[in-house]
């Protein structure tokens, strides 16, 4: 995203007799200055709230392109994701059925797939692939990597044998080690992601509001483009991007994600060192994604 990360804190004190006070935790990776209130309508119908749009603290890609380049040829880059939403749709059809109609999670993945122009006989393959594939499990490796930073990997595998020695295969030869208690360092919350073209701060923060949403943060997809992460609580997800689409905002998607309580920064090696294991343990075919508590560079 062109330019620094715009970090503005939207303070509202909106109290109702009927309701107790709540207050949302900010994560402020730098000064913020407040902006003005929304219609006073608000005041009377909201608890005390606190929001902020900021740079994204679980950044995804884009967060190593100053490290080093590892997204690799467009063709490769394009497979690889392909791979992935393949995996997505089978866990999708396992846990709703193949019915997009009756499987929001699976619904929304074939939206993600049409955004990213794979073709429709592709996503029928992949549907079609996963009715038919085996049993499955899927759980999470708790991982310290270099320079003790932390890393929750989510696997979707029909043997778990084969999974648990590539995965520790991978962690032996580049510094890491499995970690129990590594996933309490960070908070498990649901995540609607829409696009940032042409979206103010200020409208960022209001929609925010409108929605429900706890925290909006500024981040990039995968072809670098803005986009804006509307932080809630998993209970609320389906409300949330209900109350986006409804006021006009494109979703681009929803789902869980695990957001780090506290970042760490590492030393240059380190941070190549903890890259170069993220890039591999993301191309292991039965990994679905890896969340991280690294700092991105400045």
């Amino acid at each position: 995203m062109a330019g620094p990360p715009l970090l503005l804190t939207a303070l509202r004190t909106l109290k109702a007799p009927t309701l107790s006070s709540a207050s949302v935790r900010i994560i402020s990776p730098a000064q913020s200055r407040a902006v003005g209130s929304l219609h006073p309508a608000w005041w009377r119908w909201c608890p005390e709230r606190t929001l902020q749009l900021s740079s994204a603290l679980s950044a995804g890609h884009n967060k190593w392109s100053k490290v080093k380049h590892i997204k690799g040829p467009k063709d490769e880059a394009r497979a690889k994701m392909f791979q992935k939403m393949s995996m997505m749709i089978k866990v999708a059809v396992k846990e709703g059925g193949s019915n997009p109609d009756m499987n929001v999670y699976l619904a929304q993945l074939l939206e993600q797939c049409r955004n990213k122009n794979i073709p429709k006989a592709s996503i029928d393959t992949a549907i079609k692939n996963a009715e038919n594939s085996k049993p499955a499990s899927q759980y999470m490796f708790e991982v310290r990597g270099p320079g003790g930073c932390l890393l929750l990997i989510e696997v979707l595998t029909d043997n778990n044998s084969r999974t648990n020695q590539d995965i520790k295969r991978l962690l032996s030869r580049n510094g890491a080690m499995l970690s129990d208690g590594a996933r309490k360092n960070f908070n498990r919350t649901g995540m609607v992601v829409v696009s940032g073209q042409d979206v103010t701060s200020e409208r960022a923060l209001e929609l925010a509001i409108e929605a429900g949403a706890e925290d909006v943060q500024e981040a990039e997809d995968e072809e670098e483009k803005p986009v804006l992460q509307f932080v809630c609580d998993i209970n609320n997800l389906r409300a949330v991007r209900s109350s986006l689409e409804a006021l006009g905002v494109k979703v681009v998607s929803a789902g869980v994600e695990f957001i780090p309580r506290t970042l760490l920064l590492l030393e240059q090696e380190q941070l190549e060192a903890a890259s170069t294991l993220i890039e591999l343990l993301s191309d292991c075919p039965d990994v679905i994604k890896v969340w991280d508590n690294i700092q991105a560079p400045s």
